[in-house]
Order: structure tokens, then C-alpha cells, then sequence
């Protein structure tokens, strides 16, 4: 069971929005220069991947 399961849709797309507008601040964020937590993007991925993977098993349980 995950965090997730008990949001509904529209929450988990603005999630997944505000994840991605997060990951782009902090890829033109560290093109200046050096970022000191390198550990943030990889978990804002992961975070994205979590939201996406949600999104879909709803969408192939409402197709059956």
C-alpha cells in the first residue's frame, strides 16, 4: 500500500506537476554551478516515477 492510494486523481497530477516543475528549478539551478545536494535530483526521479506508476495502475483498473 502506498502514500498514494488514498489521494484522489487530480491531487496526484498536481503532484506530479509540481514534482516536475521542481526537477527542472533544480537542473538550471545546478548549471551555474556546483549543487550541493546531488542526492535531490535522484530522489525528485524516483518521487516522479512513484507518481507516474500510480497514475497508470488506475488508469489499466478503470479499462477492466
Amino acid at each position: 500500500m502506498s502514500k498514494f492510494d488514498k489521494q484522489d486523481l487530480p491531487e496526484l497530477k498536481k503532484q506530479l506537476a509540481d514534482k516536475r516543475e521542481a526537477l527542472r528549478a533544480f537542473r538550471f539551478e545546478g548549471a551555474g554551478s556546483r549543487t550541493r545536494n546531488v542526492r535531490a535530483g535522484r530522489e525528485l526521479r524516483r518521487e516522479i516515477a512513484r507518481l507516474m506508476t500510480e497514475l497508470r495502475e488506475r488508469e489499466l483498473s478503470t479499462t477492466k
